[in-house]
């Protein structure tokens, strides 16, 4: 048992919560890319099955154990042709800030939720007179697990590095005369985002200062929906 616990980072008794958030944070996050581009006139995504909420179309097996085992993982990316936009670069951009503000509104629906619990005496129940209830403890361990990592992952895929959507939306607001630049520095900068996301000493001040801003926003939905 401990094996497993040191293998994958999130503790055992709390993995089918932490995997319940990933599922529907990823779902969502990939579905609004999809959504989008075919509302925008690119069927490139709804041809391939992935507008839908269907999670399985959407999951990489590899990204999400190497999710679990090194903290970093992936789901699949959602092909987008933004030739067959009639505004490439506007609607471009619209589809690759889909999927992180997907995350946000979702953030913000399941603080709301929790918080409604708390305000409402829902949960004041279910605490025993030494210890939370089970079910006391299951809602907290989703509703963080939830809340915080789509808290995280609308702030850490608006990084302006590929192959996240930060890269795409800057390479749409970029001018014309700056795209074979930004070009050539897709050939670095994958290499610069993996060292970001794998070396502890860089996470310091990457990775880290964008969880504790997630657990920040978290924070202060919480307080002001819970009155």
């Amino acid at each position: 048992m401990d094996f497993f616990e040191r293998l994958f980072r999130i503790p055992l008794d709390q993995l089918p919560f932490f995997l319940t958030a990933l599922v529907i944070a990823f779902t969502v996050h990939e579905f609004s890319h999809a959504y989008f581009a075919n509302k925008f006139g690119d069927p490139t995504a709804k041809l391939l099955g992935r507008v839908t909420l269907n999670p399985v179309v959407h999951f990489d097996f590899i990204g999400i154990l190497l999710l679990l085992i090194a903290g970093f993982g992936w789901a699949r990316p959602v092909p987008v042709n933004r030739d067959n936009f009639s505004k490439p670069r506007l609607m471009g951009i619209i589809v690759s800030a889909a999927g992180p503000i997907s995350n946000l509104l979702l953030g913000i629906l399941g603080t709301g939720i929790y918080a409604l619990l708390f305000h409402f005496g829902v949960m004041d129940p279910l605490w025993g007179a030494s210890e939370p209830s089970k079910l006391v403890v299951a809602l907290s361990s989703f509703f963080y697990y939830f809340n915080m990592m789509n808290f995280f992952l609308f702030l850490f895929n608006l990084i302006p590095l590929p192959p996240l959507d930060g890269y795409r939306i800057v390479e749409d607001l970029a001018p014309r005369s700056m795209l074979g630049k930004l070009q050539q520095f897709e050939r670095y900068a994958i290499f610069i985002f993996l060292l970001i996301v794998l070396l502890p000493k860089l996470n310091e001040y990457t990775i880290t200062p964008l969880y504790t801003a997630a657990k920040h926003i978290y924070s202060t939905f919480f307080d002001l929906m819970a009155g």
